[in-house]
């Protein structure tokens, strides 16, 4: 079992460190949650080959196995509540949603579960050692749920926002696939026609006595420069698209990146919308869960999506802990619009901030219902006007000089 150092707060703001053997990150919070302690990093120690052989062997065997999608948790959770509802005991609850599962891996990580709560574990401890299906807002959702006997309740809540969520994703998907198709086909198309079609006019203009016209000559000159290096350009596009990849793993990368999609014509505007309804759906679940607010703002900061957004509200993390309103930092930080500042420190003030970021949430999620269908309807035409510019302007430009010596005769 993996060894992993970590450094926190208690609630009088002392600092931690110390040493702890957990089979994942996660349940190493979940442990220092009961010792009351706020982990600020967690890293885990280095082992010698045969901890690093046993990673690897793990690893290639999860390979070959299936994963386990958001929807199949989704079902996993409607159909506990149902039943942790109608009385039934946790334990069997799992053996039967274990059973029935058709996922050999869902199945295998249920019967685990299962295994460990019968074992003395808490289900939120269980849940735990498992973070590539359960993340940490599931586990403290789960945890609060024990915590306040109201589980059936929060397996519910957990539902609807996963349910939320993959439609919020799926918005977000399905805005970009289209115009990354159409994209797509007019490069392939136009490498196409400059390798294979443009020189056999070349060869028949070569006869020509008269000077080409000059958007010809443009053509032939892209054709020939294409046909000579299009190894190279291939290399450099998938060199680009491999620094960009490792550029966005640092941290400063990810910071410029994300700040510059924020930013970004058509498409900031529904990305910053998407962070906003995430950020007030997560931290409307929680807080309504009886999670509390600093340990609440730490997950929901980890599941933005966004480093900006994420730099934000742990500031206003920060700030809280100093005696600090939500609406206050949030305002400072120019990353939250006007109207959703307003109306948390409405919730704030009446007491009902739970329900307040509930409804900010669904506004929200409308709103990127509605840019993305307006992107869609403002990208069809002007994608289709790209295309056909492209495609008809490199066939235009091969024709002219045919035009040219048809007048002449």
């Amino acid at each position: 079992m993996p060894q992993f150092t970590y450094e926190g707060k208690t609630r009088t703001g002392e600092v931690k460190k110390g040493t702890i053997e957990a089979p994942s990150r996660a349940a190493v919070t979940a442990q220092l949650r009961k010792q009351n302690i706020t982990p600020t990093t967690i890293k885990e120690s280095k082992k010698g080959g045969g901890g690093a052989l046993e990673m690897n062997m793990s690893l290639n065997l999860a390979l070959f196995q299936p994963s386990v999608n958001q929807k199949d948790v989704v079902v996993f959770a409607r159909q506990f509540a149902t039943m942790i509802d109608a009385g039934l005991p946790l334990v069997q609850c799992l053996e039967i949603l274990a059973s029935q599962q058709d996922n050999p891996t869902f199945k295998k990580v249920l019967f685990e579960v299962k295994a460990d709560v019968e074992g003395g574990s808490t289900f939120a401890e269980a849940l735990s050692k498992h973070p590539r299906i359960f993340d940490e807002l599931f586990v403290s959702l789960i945890e609060a749920g024990e915590i306040g006997g109201i589980l059936d309740t929060i397996l519910n809540r957990l539902a609807i926002f996963l349910e939320k969520s993959i439609k919020l994703k799926r918005q977000i998907k399905g805005a970009l696939i289209y115009p990354s198709a159409i994209i797509s086909v007019a490069g392939i198309v136009t490498v196409v026609i400059l390798i294979f079609v443009i020189p056999t006019f070349q060869k028949m203009f070569e006869g020509f006595d008269a000077a080409l016209p000059l958007p010809t000559q443009i053509v032939i000159a892209v054709s020939t420069f294409v046909q000579n290096y299009i190894f190279l350009l291939i290399i450099g596009l998938i060199a680009a698209g491999f620094g960009i990849r490792q550029l966005y793993r640092t941290d400063n990368g990810r910071k410029v990146i994300d700040a510059m999609a924020l930013k970004a014509p058509l498409v900031g505007p529904i990305i910053r919308k998407s962070a906003v309804a995430r950020f007030t759906r997560t931290l409307g679940t929680m807080v309504s869960s009886g999670v509390p607010i600093l340990e609440a703002l730490t997950i929901t900061a980890k599941t933005s999506g966004n480093r900006t957004i994420e730099t934000a509200i742990l500031q206003t993390r920060s700030s809280i802990s100093e005696g600090k309103t939500i609406a206050e930092p949030l305002a400072e930080s120019k990353a939250f619009p006007p109207m959703v500042v307003q109306m948390i420190a409405v919730g704030e003030a009446t007491g009902s901030m739970d329900t307040m970021l509930q409804k900010i949430a669904d506004f929200y999620e409308d709103e990127v219902d509605t840019a993305v269908k307006g992107l869609t309807s403002l990208l069809e035409p002007a994608l289709m006007l790209f295309l056909g510019i492209t495609v008809g302007g490199l066939i235009v430009s091969m024709y002219l000089p045919i035009f040219k010596l048809a007048t002449v005769i």
